[in-house]
């Protein structure tokens, strides 16, 4: 490169183009043993700090736990050896688990449902082992043990990883404790991952620099944002040591070179503490996806979603148990809102209309009504002025929506009396959106896979824009649903939805 080039690089930029000659296809052996770089000693610095914080809450949870316990054995007459001794097999083999499975990893922090999975898979286990123990031992008074130290210890933990999770997605927002990374790749790869990772700024990737197959100076322009073009293929780790990056994505390898990553993993040592690979295997869950090695060969494993078995029986009792407890306080609700709906509007306080559910079959869905008496009537007249796009009829300012209607519907308050089509079986607590069935004759494609579970109350669509998606953004967010659901994954929407709930936004 001219010095003239090199200085409209630095103008455009603010890095030095790197001109290092390009390497051999073999990695000159080191004459040493890498040494551990400044900048993956400060992260490695905060990754063991914020571990000790984590390991300080769960022994406190833990401990106050099994002190509750040996509380109440004590006072239910168990001796004060036999309590002891249950509180600490308990409390210890729980510790155990929480590091043995890794709830503590750096790789996991902030990343929510895999690290709330391993907690409480960590809890299955230790209690699991202490009440095997104490069959074998033919100890006693191990019942208080399963009915307060498990729900206060698993919500104590959840809470607390919940709490410090949203403190390190703050800090990671402001540009702290965040992995500086370099995106390695070909020019469309390397914008989609970027994309990709913008719109989750609380990732804990922020990306400093490129790396592209097609040129070795400049900037790439990706939405608002502006990134340095550093080096070539050859001189990644320079080019990470410069932009003092940590974490290296690789979005593409260049054709023609098989060992690229594993010769890249050798120009790293010392310098990143992680070498990412990028896939496009996009709106598939990290629980169906593995990873095997057939003699050296590592093979990506996806595993083909499931609509029946077991784990849908979960889901079912899931949903009998939400809808029951949460039907007592609508049931307490519901005579006020009546009144507040019959005088704002004449009409009934109930709407009915049918819906389809799963595999097809109609339902009649109940809300509380929210429009005049003849809004159906109307429809057809407001037809033109229609904002959404897709199936969906969208108005900001829709003028059949009655005075209350607008606040039930800001609130999500219509959608209460649905817990009762859950109890009976018709829709799902959390689920794809319940489709009118004008939209389904309009389906095409691969739209139909929605109904293979029932329709939910909520759901990511729900927690992700509502109103404000476009009909393609609604259709995706339903068919990831529905591909990869699990019960963490509903109580973690369910958890979402009553914060959007708390601060209503997109509804109308």
């Amino acid at each position: 490169m001219t010095s003239v080039e090199d200085a409209l690089s630095i103008a455009r930029t603010g890095f030095t183009p790197i001109t290092a000659p390009r390497a051999t296809a073999s990695v000159t052996p080191a004459a040493s043993t890498p040494r551990v770089s400044a900048t993956l000693e400060r992260r490695r610095q905060w990754e063991r700090r914020y571990r000790m914080r984590l390991r300080i809450t769960d022994a406190a949870v833990i401990l106050i736990a099994v002190a509750l316990t040996a509380t109440v054995q004590l006072v239910s007459g168990v001796s004060v050896i036999e309590a002891v001794r249950n509180a600490a097999l308990l409390g210890l083999a729980w510790y155990l688990m929480l590091s043995a499975l890794n709830s503590r990893a750096a790789a996991i922090f902030g990343s929510g449902a895999t690290e709330y999975r391993r907690v409480a898979h960590a809890a299955g286990l230790a209690f699991g082992i202490t009440a095997i123990a104490g069959v074998l031992l033919e100890w006693e008074g191990l019942q208080p043990l399963f009915f307060i130290a498990l729900p206060v210890g698993m919500l104590g933990l959840l809470f607390a990883r919940w709490t410090w999770r949203r403190w390190l997605q703050r800090q990671r927002l402001s540009g702290r404790f965040a992995s500086r990374t370099l995106v390695v790749g070909a020019t469309e790869d390397v914008e989609y991952v970027i994309d990709s990772l913008q719109k989750g700024g609380e990732n804990g990737y922020h990306v400093v620099g490129t790396t592209l197959l097609d040129r070795t100076a400049g900037a790439l322009r990706i939405g608002e944002s502006i990134y340095p073009v550093v080096g070539d293929l050859d001189t990644v780790a320079a080019a990470a040591a410069q932009l003092g990056a940590d974490t290296i994505i690789v979005a593409s390898r260049p054709e023609g070179s098989p060992d690229f990553v594993k010769q890249l993993s050798w120009q790293l040592e010392g310098t990143a503490a992680e070498l990412v690979l990028s896939s496009r295997l996009t709106d598939v869950a990290g629980p169906r996806i593995s990873l095997r090695q057939v003699d050296g060969l590592p093979l990506i494993q996806v595993k083909i979603p499931t609509y029946e078995g077991g784990v849908h029986l979960l889901k079912r009792a899931l949903d009998v148990v939400v809808a029951t407890v949460a039907l007592i306080p609508i049931a307490l609700l519901t005579p006020v809102l009546s009144a507040l709906i019959k005088l704002d509007s004449p009409g009934p306080v109930f709407f009915f209309q049918e819906r389809v559910g799963r595999d097809g079959r109609r339902f009649k869905m109940v809300k509380f009504r929210s429009m005049r008496t003849d809004a159906e009537k109307q429809l057809a007249a407001l037809k033109e002025q229609n904002e959404g796009a897709g199936l969906l009829f969208k108005m900001k300012d829709d003028p059949r929506v009655t005075r209350v209607g607008k606040v039930l519907r800001k609130l999500s308050l219509d959608e209460l009396p649905q817990f009762w089509n859950v109890l009976v079986g018709d829709m799902s607590v959390v689920g794809p959106r319940p489709p009118l069935p004008s939209e389904v004759t309009a389906y095409d494609g691969t739209v139909f896979r929605r109904l293979y579970i029932k329709p939910g109350i909520t759901g990511l669509w729900q927690v992700s824009g509502r109103s404000d998606l476009s009909w393609d953004e609604s259709v995706r967010l339903d068919l990831r649903y529905v591909e990869n659901w699990s019960v963490m994954n509903d109580l973690q929407i369910m958890w979402r939805t009553a914060k959007v709930m708390a601060q209503p936004s997109g509804a109308y």
